[in-house]
């Protein structure tokens, strides 16, 4: 499998917003996982979390 880079937009990314202190809003988008980052590994209730998404199914 080819590794993919991240680009665009980040904003809502769970990257930005651990480096923003937003944990609220990062346990939110948690809490339900259906995909993790290819890249590094954070899970993510939705695809537009994460840089390099993959489903866990």
């Amino acid at each position: 499998m080819k590794e993919q880079k991240c680009q665009g937009d980040h904003s809502g990314h769970l990257c930005v917003l651990a480096s923003q202190e937003k944990f609220e809003k990062i346990k939110e988008l948690t809490r339900n996982p259906e995909y993790i980052c290819f890249n590094c590994g954070k899970v993510s209730n939705s695809d537009k979390n994460i840089c390099n998404p993959m489903p866990l199914n």
